[in-house]
This record gives structure tokens, C-alpha cells and sequence, in this order.
């Protein structure tokens, strides 16, 4: 009994021992597989997450690496507006008296100088003024010279007050009619010294206030206009700038003095300069924005008021890490940079995932979604490179 009793025993001892290394075994397997999963992660170096390159290929791809560092970025906000001109270098032509428009000298698009004739109106009523003006300044000349001697009458002693009195009132009557007459003829053009020597004058003409071009002629010969109708519209071009409108978030950004960059439909491909002049104080009630005015510095032909612009303000510039466009690859709808670490006589590259930021140039400014260490090195070229190491050695390593 007692062989069978021990042999008993030693078997037991066995499979106990068995089971406490096979659990031992499976407990240190799930530890690895969490550690593994932990550090898949993180973005931690994997077999599968890391590029490699031997001293050879890190040469031969002269590959440039460097600490993170920041950068002065400028920054842009988006501005949409029209092309417009100063309220003082664009004109409405109209005339002071209701007539008949009998001729028209320009068309549209044409340019013109200052006081150029741009057309006729007659009517009676240009003829009758001029009649009165005729007959109130001849008029005035007869009650000058009974002023003048009720005048001397009276100052001798010999004419009343009253008669003196009366023709002083007719003469400054006369006088304020006089000058109120000549001041309608100028309105609308005519001469008062020809009309007073006797020329009486069939039509008025109508001349620009301003030079420019002329930009819509609204009316037709024989039409006739009532006083204060638009017969001309003229527009100095020579003064066209940007007006453009900037929403309540970025109003801060914005000052006077930078520089914006934009394009209109009429000049396909190329890219407009202008610096801001001024920027409003007042809000848009409908959209909430405020209207920036920015001068044109390289104007083009063909620059219209009322065209639709397109154009990004750049702001005062701002401290951020950026890398150059090399160092950034886009993998799976992801940014990515590669961390830098010598392994033995190995190079390491780990991807990191990143944020975009503004551009300048070929200088991207980024923000890592994981924070890197203090002084970690990045591979500052050849991302893309690093990245089609980094998927070959994944299918090696499925293999």
C-alpha cells in the first residue's frame, strides 16, 4: 500500500505544479497584451509604429532634425466685398429745372474731364428765365439811378424822407431779385453777363463736376426730366478701392495699416494688393459686420465699383510651433510628424499625430494631440518618405 500510497501523492503534486505554471503563463500573456495595447495607444515606438533607417539611409536622405521650436505666424481672416470708389469722386449729373433733354454728348464708358460738356436741355421756361433776368437787371438800373438822386434831394435838404426812403427799398428790392435771377442761370449754365448785353440762349448745356468715366447715361433725347433727375452718372476710377465687411469674431484682428490680398472676376488669376485705410466703428444691423476700407496698391484695368472681391486681411503675426510642409504627411484623413530617436546604430522615426494650423509659406503651425517631451526631436523633411518606410515595414512585419 504504501508504493501506491506515494505515487498517489506524487502525481497530485503534478498537476498542482501544472496549473500554477500554466496560470502564471496566461496571467503574464494578458499583462504583455495590455502593455502592448497601452503602448499602441500612446503612439509609443511599436515594430509596427516607427520607421527605421540605417546610418546610410539617414544620410543619403539628408535628413534634418531638430527640437521644436515657434515661430512669428501671420494669420489670416477671410473678408468678402465689393469694389467701390469715395462719395467725392463719383457724381450724379441732374439739372435745377424741369426741360426737355434735346442732345446727348458722351455714352457710357467714355472718359471725360472736368466741366466737359455731356449734353443740351431746352425749354420755355430756360428762355423765360433769362427774359426776367434781362428785365429785372435793366430794371435795377433805372431804380439805382432814382436812389442816387432821391439821395442827393434829400441829403440837400431838399427831397423828403419818405421818397428816399421808398426808392432805397425798391433799389435793394431790385437788387435781390437780381442776383437771385443770375444765381438760377449759373445753376444751370448760362452766362449772366451775355444775357444782360442782350443774348438770349435756346438751350442749357449740362457738364461734369468731376472727371472719370461716364458710367450710366439714364436719359434719351426729348425726354423731359423733372428738376433733380439723374441724367448722367460719373465715376472716378483713378480711386477705386475695397470695401470689404468683416464679422463681429474677427473685428479685433483687424486695424489699420495691414496689408490684404484679393481677386475680382474681371482680372482671372491674379492676385490684387491693398492696405487698409480705415475701419468702421458701427455694425451691420442685418449681419453683424463692419465695413473696412482698403486702397488698392497695384490697381489693373478694368476695375468696376460694385464688383465682388475676395480677399484675407493678414493680422499681426503670432508666436506658434510650426514645421515646414515637408515634415507633415496626411495619412487616413490624419496630420502626421515624425518624432526622432537614435536606436543602437539605428534611426527611429515615430509618426505623431497633429493639428493644422495657419500657414506662411512652407511653415505650418501645428498642435500635437499628444504634448511631445521636452526636448524630443523631429525630423524637420521627408515625411512622406518616413511614412512609406513606416507602411512597408508594417507589411513585413505581417509577413
Amino acid at each position: 500500500m504504501k508504493p501506491i500510497y506515494s505515487t498517489f501523492i506524487f502525481i497530485l503534486f503534478s498537476i498542482t505544479f501544472y496549473s500554477c505554471d500554466k496560470a502564471k503563463a496566461e496571467k503574464k500573456e494578458e499583462s504583455s497584451n495590455v502593455v502592448a495595447n497601452t503602448e499602441n495607444k500612446t503612439g509609443k515606438a511599436h515594430a509596427n509604429q516607427e520607421a527605421l533607417l540605417s546610418p546610410q539611409q539617414f544620410e543619403a536622405l539628408n535628413i534634418k532634425a531638430d527640437t521644436l521650436a515657434k515661430r512669428s505666424m501671420t494669420f489670416y481672416v477671410e473678408a468678402n466685398g465689393q469694389l467701390e470708389v469715395p462719395p467725392q469722386n463719383e457724381a450724379t449729373v441732374t439739372t435745377s429745372m424741369g426741360a426737355n433733354v434735346v442732345a446727348i454728348e458722351v455714352i457710357e464708358g467714355d472718359e471725360i474731364k472736368k466741366e466737359q460738356l455731356l449734353g443740351y436741355i431746352s425749354h420755355p421756361d430756360i428762355i423765360k428765365l433769362q427774359t426776367d433776368y434781362l428785365n429785372a437787371y435793366n430794371n435795377g438800373i433805372f431804380l439805382e439811378k432814382e436812389y442816387r438822386r432821391q439821395k442827393k434831394l434829400f441829403e440837400g435838404g431838399v427831397g423828403s424822407g419818405m421818397n428816399y426812403q421808398k426808392a432805397e427799398a425798391q433799389y435793394k428790392a431790385s437788387r435781390g431779385l437780381i442776383d437771385g435771377l443770375k444765381a438760377q442761370l449759373r445753376l444751370i449754365n448760362l452766362n449772366p453777363s451775355k444775357v444782360q448785353a442782350g443774348t438770349i440762349f435756346q438751350r442749357a448745356a449740362i457738364f461734369s463736376p468731376i472727371e472719370g468715366f461716364v458710367q450710366k447715361v439714364k436719359v434719351r433725347i426729348g425726354q423731359y426730366v423733372e428738376p433733380q433727375t439723374d441724367l448722367f452718372e460719373i465715376v472716378d476710377t483713378d480711386h477705386i478701392h475695397a470695401d470689404l465687411m468683416i464679422y463681429e469674431k474677427d473685428v479685433h484682428r483687424v486695424m489699420k495699416g495691414q496689408s490684404v490680398s484679393f481677386s475680382v472676376q474681371s482680372v482671372p488669376g491674379m492676385e490684387l494688393n491693398a492696405k487698409i485705410i480705415s475701419v468702421g466703428k458701427t455694425f451691420e444691423e442685418a449681419n453683424k459686420a463692419v465695413h473696412v476700407h482698403a486702397e488698392i496698391t497695384n490697381k489693373q484695368e478694368g476695375l468696376i465699383p460694385g464688383m465682388y472681391v475676395e480677399g484675407k486681411i493678414a493680422t499681426s503675426g503670432e508666436e506658434n510651433i510650426a514645421l515646414p510642409e515637408d515634415a507633415l504627411v496626411e495619412e487616413n484623413g490624419k496630420l502626421y510628424a515624425f518624432s526622432v530617436k537614435k536606436e543602437g546604430d539605428k534611426w527611429s522615426f515615430v509618426p505623431r499625430e497633429v493639428i493644422r494650423g495657419a500657414q506662411e509659406g512652407k511653415w505650418i503651425s501645428v498642435n500635437f494631440v499628444d504634448p511631445p517631451k521636452q526636448g524630443m526631436k523631429f525630423a524637420y523633411n521627408n515625411a512622406y518618405y518616413l511614412m512609406a518606410e513606416m507602411k512597408k515595414g508594417d507589411a513585413e512585419h505581417s509577413h
